[in-house]
């Protein structure tokens, strides 16, 4: 089952990732794992020029489900166009959505996915209430 990213979300960074030969798969293009590293990574550098970094004993996010949809073969060598956009802020939890496409050929969908995100105190391991500032930054 395919699902679709949804029409009201808000681009909140976009970044290039250059593929390594080590992403690759028996099969020749990137493995299937490598796709939720990119929106690892992406998701990551995100908070960090918000100034959050990922801490044991603080706050910040942590995903609670991921998906993805493989529409096309990724192949090196090349850079993987990431774009992360956010909706539906609740209570503690946001919406987070990823395209991906090759650098070198923009509009080409590649992959897509998202994941359910939440803004959590490490310490306790519970999830809070969104910051205001956050929810200010992944409200469409």
């Amino acid at each position: 089952m395919r699902i679709s990213l949804p029409q009201t979300r808000k681009l909140v960074y976009d970044m290039a990732i250059p593929m390594r030969w080590g992403d690759m798969d028996a099969m020749g293009h990137l493995n299937n794992c490598s796709y939720f590293r990119y929106f690892e990574t992406c998701r990551i550098d995100w908070m960090r020029s918000l100034n959050v970094d990922p801490v044991r004993d603080g706050e910040g996010i942590v995903i609670v489900n991921a998906f993805c949809n493989f529409v096309r073969q990724l192949v090196y060598p090349g850079d993987v166009r990431v774009r992360l956009y956010a909706s539906d802020p609740g209570r503690t939890s946001f919406e987070t959505w990823v395209t991906m496409e090759r650098s070198d050929e923009p509009g080409v969908l590649y992959a897509e996915g998202g994941a359910t995100t939440i803004w959590y105190e490490m310490a306790t391991q519970r999830a809070k209430t969104l910051p205001d500032w956050l929810r200010e930054r992944v409200t469409p």
